[in-house]
This record gives structure tokens, C-alpha cells and sequence, in this order.
């Protein structure tokens, strides 16, 4: 990282292992790709005197808060991956502050759009019911599938993303980015899939998830106030063209790629038994 960043002059830090239900499974894996590797594009970051790093972090940092979820409330990360997540937020300031080097933290949530991985089994939960759904296959659906989350259209992140490199005014923040007023419901979201794909829904119920959180919304009002942001694509629009990119495509099958490091009673069958 040290040789790539040099003559650089801003660093967006995207990349991550972001399996979150998952990961509190496998907390070894979430440990070696997010605590230990983001201190590594920090590192090289500041010893190569950028002058910039915007990270991105996730709404999972939250954890069990109030919502909707203000960039101002105390996170209380409950799985690995929110965990990990909000270190590498301490890390980057910590280094930050002591090498005068500017920093933005993004907290992005539920990105979908074309070119998403879709047959990828343990996230990205719109794209796992289009592609169960357009091989014929009834989808899962953990507990009631009451879980409430809003979903971000990929092009209305990107957007906000790109001005928090150009903005001085937004350097030391922490920016939600994301509709607030498209909540809905998991169960929802698959009777919209469905129903766009003119697909006769009778999906399947299982055990919820240890743990998920049920209620997770964040405001959007600091990121309207700083970054200008206004999201353009509504939700059911995002969703034909994610359904229009599948078909275009072809379905695939899914493919367990991650092992699992714990496997018990509390483990999802729809993982431990590799369901999808």
C-alpha cells in the first residue's frame, strides 16, 4: 500500500469483508480485513503525506440506537463487523490528528444497483431474492421479515462520496448517506421483487438471525445541510434496474466462498446447510 498511495493525494478507503451477519461466525476473518488491514491504508496514507482519506464506514456502528440513527449518537456496534468497523474510525482519527492529515468518515447503507455481486449467498439481501427468485426458487426470509431498513441506490452515494473529497467545510465529519424516507420492511422488499418480476411469492421462514438489529434508519439531514445530498432514484425504480441488469446477465448459482469458523445451534441453516 505504501508504494501504490505514493504521490497520492486523497484516499477513499471502500474496501471491506461486509458480511455482517456473517462475521459474528467468522470474528477471526473480520479481524484480519478490517481491524488489521485498514491501519495498513492508514499507515501508508500518512507516511505518504496524503493530504485526504475519506473511509467508509457502515450504518452497523449504530448497533441498538435510536432512529433514526444521527451521526451525533454514541455507537453501540452488536456484531464483528460494526465492531471493526468503528476501530478503523478511531484508528484513522487517532493518526489523523497526530499527522495533520484531513479526514471525512461516510456511513453509507444498503448500497444496491447494477453490477452488484448477486450470487453471493451471505449479502446484499435484494439481489439474493431477484437471483432465488428468476431461478424459479422461492426466497428465505429470517424471522417475520418485520427487520426495517432504507436501501441506497448506488449512483446516490457515489455522488455525495465524490464532494466529500472537494469540500474543505466537511473535513472532521462524520456523514450518514442514504434516503431516510423509503423505510421498508424486509418482507416488503421481497413482495416488491417479486412483484416486479411477476413471480408468484410464497417464501420461506426461518429462524432470525443472531443478532440482527430490527429497526435501522439513519437521518440524511446532515448530509442535505453539507454535501447538498438528495437522493435521485427511488427505491422501486433501483430495483427494476438491478432486475433488468440479472436478466440481462443470466442467473447464477450461488457459491459459499467463506467458511465458517463457528458452527452451533445459533448458526442460520440457510448457511450451515448452504441452502441458497
Amino acid at each position: 500500500m505504501k508504494n501504490l498511495l505514493e504521490g497520492v493525494d486523497i484516499v477513499y478507503h471502500c474496501a471491506a469483508t461486509a458480511y455482517g451477519g456473517l462475521l459474528v461466525f467468522s470474528p477471526h476473518m473480520v479481524t484480519q480485513n478490517i481491524v488489521t488491514a485498514s491501519p495498513g491504508v492508514i499507515s501508508a496514507s500518512v507516511a505518504n503525506r496524503v493530504k485526504q482519506s475519506v473511509m467508509c464506514s457502515s450504518m452497523a456502528r449504530y448497533g441498538e440506537n435510536q432512529i433514526p440513527f444521527t451521526e451525533d449518537l454514541e455507537p453501540w456496534p452488536h456484531d464483528p463487523y460494526g465492531i471493526g468497523k468503528y476501530m478503523s474510525e478511531m484508528i484513522l482519527r487517532n493518526q489523523a490528528e497526530v499527522h495533520d492529515m484531513g479526514w471525512v468518515i461516510a456511513v453509507p447503507k444498503n448500497i444496491f444497483g447494477p453490477r452488484q455481486k448477486y450470487d453471493d449467498p451471505h449479502r446484499h439481501v435484494a439481489s439474493i431474492f431477484m437471483n432465488l427468485m428468476l431461478q424459479g426458487r422461492q426466497p428465505y426470509i429470517y424471522g417475520a421479515g418485520n427487520q426495517m431498513r432504507c436501501c441506497s441506490f448506488i449512483t446516490d452515494v457515489i455522488e455525495p462520496l465524490k464532494r466529500m473529497a472537494l469540500q474543505d467545510s466537511v473535513l472532521g465529519e462524520v456523514i450518514n448517506i442514504g434516503p431516510d424516507d423509503e423505510f421498508v420492511t424486509i418482507r416488503e422488499l421481497a413482495e416488491i421483487i417479486a412483484e416486479l418480476l411477476d413471480f408468484p411469492l410464497e417464501a420461506t421462514y426461518t429462524r432470525k438471525r443472531p443478532p440482527e438489529i430490527y429497526l435501522a434508519n439513519c437521518s440524511a439531514d446532515k448530509a442535505r445541510r453539507l454535501l447538498g445530498y438528495q437522493p435521485t432514484v427511488p427505491l422501486r425504480d433501483g430495483l427494476k434496474r438491478m432486475v433488468d441488469y440479472i436478466k440481462q446477465r443470466g442467473v447464477r448459482h450461488f457459491t459459499y466462498h467463506l467458511n465458517l469458523e463457528i458452527v452451533n445451534e445459533s448458526t442460520p441453516d440457510t448457511r450451515a446447510k448452504k441452502l441458497f
